[in-house]
């Protein structure tokens, strides 16, 4: 049976508009199964072709300005491949999924799981007048003083890196990575978006101090999807110990924010692994 080929076509944007959003990247994190089944039916000839064409695609996107493609080995049978997958533009992001879907023949790739968000920064982050009061409140610090000035500057690029990772992140090729949504729960008195913002951020500094105490061993990307997919976030874990993943997601359990207010979706674990490799993993190649 021939190998039907995938086009390599990438569609025009409608409107020449690339949909790129005014702050932030798009994110998609799909999981694929592989039927093996279908893929027994190619020649030893087709499939390397199938191999080679899938390589060279995910070089052709990786080498697209800011646009990053992560590859993983699912641990366990809820899917056989998982990509993540950064972007600036919403057309891009479609034209990117569409030939990864097809790229190694069709019905080879069935898609099991998708979710759709956009890098975004916190809306709980301590601004420059916030840090400046608590340098003159909770410090005595004097605002003309140079150790004020020094403070501030500190606080300042240390901000800007932090929003920098958040909108535009490169993520690191840590070996494990674990995927999972979730929501603000809104129910009865347990409900996240009538609290005020005062009450909200005071919630959040609680759950933000555990998440710290994991640097250095977890690295974190909190996307937004409110309006976008089922969920409100979407949160990426790098980890060099799968301990560590099991041990900030439970602890993270106690505080009130997510012992009140959370609400999750399915867990995802996969390894990060090159395509050679992730190849003969899922049983593509012997």
């Amino acid at each position: 049976m021939s190998r039907p080929s995938a086009s390599n076509d990438t569609p025009a944007p409608i409107g020449n508009a690339d949909l790129i959003p005014r702050e932030g990247w798009c994110v998609l994190h799909v999981f694929y199964r592989i039927e093996h089944s279908q893929w027994s039916l190619f020649s030893p000839e087709e499939k390397i072709e199938a191999l080679t064409d899938f390589t060279e695609l995910i070089q052709e996107i990786r080498s697209e300005k800011d646009t990053h493609v992560l590859t993983f080995s699912m641990v366990s049978p809820k899917a056989d491949i998982g990509l993540m997958i950064l972007c600036p533009g919403l057309h891009q992001l479609n034209a990117i999924e569409k030939r990864i879907g097809t790229a190694l023949g069709a019905d080879v790739l069935q898609p099991v799981y998708s979710y759709l968000s956009m890098t975004e920064g916190s809306e709980y982050t301590t601004t420059d007048e916030q840090y400046a009061e608590t340098l003159k409140n909770e410090r005595g610090l004097d605002p003309e003083s140079d150790e004020f000035a020094t403070e501030m500057e500190t606080f300042k690029t240390r901000m800007a890196h932090y929003l920098q990772h958040r909108l535009y992140p490169v993520l690191p090729d840590w070996p494990i990575m674990c995927f999972y949504p979730m929501s603000k729960r809104r129910s009865g008195e347990d409900n996240w978006y009538s609290l005020d913002f005062a009450a909200r951020k005071k919630l959040m500094g609680g759950h933000q101090r555990t998440g710290m105490s994991y640097k250095g061993r977890i690295l974190q990307l909190i996307t937004g999807s409110t309006g976008l997919d089922d969920h409100e976030w979407g949160v990426t874990l790098l980890a060099h110990d799968m301990i560590d993943i099991k041990s900030i997601v439970y602890e993270m359990r106690f505080d009130e924010v997510s012992a009140r207010y959370g609400e999750f979706g399915e867990f995802f674990i996969g390894l990060q692994l090159p395509l050679d490799q992730l190849f003969t993993r899922v049983g593509l190649r012997a």
